[in-house]
């Protein structure tokens, strides 16, 4: 299946770059490949990253692929198609930005534009074997994007390499500093978190700061779990808010239906003691990347299931537990592939930087890629 949901050319020569369909482009409609959004009016103007792309002169080649709705960690799409995951067709592509991450690890685009609400960038760029980016929440303008009230939600990048991503951001951000983000890192500080993954996926974390010449020591992050249920709440509160109404219209897909009813069930007690558990675990993530530069963990706790597993309804909800998080606490936080010892497929290393350091975390996952490449 097709990654793009509608392929076409607009802007310049420059770069090419795939458009997540939660993202306005002024004169087509945003569906979140739904069909009860597929009468949408079209957009009347371009969101903001999309005209700074066209401004810069980059080539946008379509609308990319999602999980409908951007609410679902699988991308299994049954009205616009599954796109493929590159690294094994049999395997889910992740969401809810999987046609981003497979337009980029096809070779369609050089980079792609997702979203990222509760690990929709990093999940789809750890199952596909590309980069992906969430930047500090804040950090890239969201006029135009869909839906447009979130307190979790980012826009961000993915690519096949750093330097791709880097100057993704530099256009989408204008402040960011491609200079700081491609600066050669020495001397840094690591800390390993000690979180519950699949064996080999941690190891290879573990190995990862050695093979850069990085300083590495374990840390603990309090509140990890109790912060991947809060934002479960506030996206499920967030989404019921944006997209409830479209529970009756007997357009949504099975899945999705159930899962916004259940959503619908979140409760203002349940927000406001999430909202609590925000501001404790950003606290306590600030604090860890007081004695550290960065944090590193598996970008997910397992490889990607097979699309038949999924299919026959095996859990994926884990899938989140290690991005999930981040969304809450908004520190920026980046997707590397990772290669696993005797294992075909990559894994995906994320890294955690302090809130606006998002140029440092670009240029230490730099320092990975390089090292992880020799």
């Amino acid at each position: 299946m097709s990654a793009l949901i509608r392929a076409f050319l607009l802007g310049g020569d420059g770069p090419s770059v795939a458009i997540k369909d939660t993202i306005d482009i002024a004169g087509m409609p945003t569906t979140g490949a739904s069909r009860a959004l597929a009468d949408a009016a079209p957009a009347q103007q371009h969101a903001q990253v999309v005209q700074r792309l066209l401004d810069a002169g980059w080539k946008i080649i379509g609308k990319a692929n999602m999980h409908e709705l951007a609410f679902g960690m699988t991308g299994i799409n049954d009205y616009t198609g599954t796109p493929v995951n590159p690294q094994d067709a049999t395997r889910i592509p992740g969401g809810s930005s999987s046609g981003s991450a497979s337009a980029v690890g096809l070779g369609l685009a050089d980079a792609a534009l997702g979203t990222d609400t509760g690990g929709s960038i990093r999940g789809p760029a750890a199952c596909c074997g590309v980069a992906g980016f969430k930047p500090t929440f804040g950090r890239v303008s969201r006029r135009g994007i869909a839906p447009a009230e979130s307190t979790l939600d980012c826009v961000g990048p993915f690519a096949r390499d750093v330097r791709t991503m880097v100057e993704t951001m530099s256009v989408i951000a204008p402040r960011f500093d491609k200079d700081a983000a491609l600066k050669n890192m020495t001397a840094l500080r690591v800390g390993a978190a000690n979180v519950d993954a699949q064996a080999d996926l941690l190891a290879a974390v573990a190995r990862a700061p050695q093979r850069a010449g990085f300083t590495s020591q374990a840390i603990e992050l309090a509140g990890l779990a109790e912060a991947f249920q809060a934002g479960l709440a506030i996206i499920n509160a967030e989404t019921w808010a944006a997209f409830g109404h479209l529970v009756d219209s007997g357009k949504l897909g099975a899945d999705l239906e159930a899962r916004l009813r259940a959503a619908s069930l979140t409760t203002p007690d349940q927000v406001s003691a999430a909202e609590r558990v925000r501001r404790r675990f950003t606290e306590a993530v600030d604090r860890a990347l007081d004695s550290v530069d960065v944090i590193v963990m598996p970008t997910l706790p397992a490889l990607p299931i097979t699309l038949e597993d999924a299919r026959r309804g095996v859990s994926v909800i884990a899938m989140s537990a290690l991005i999930r998080p981040f969304n809450l606490s908004g520190h920026p936080a980046l997707s590397l592939p990772l290669p696993i010892d005797g294992a075909p497929l990559k894994a995906g290393l994320q890294i955690v930087g302090r809130h606006g350091a998002d140029e440092q975390v670009c240029a230490v996952a730099a320092a990975f890629e390089a090292a992880l490449a020799g």
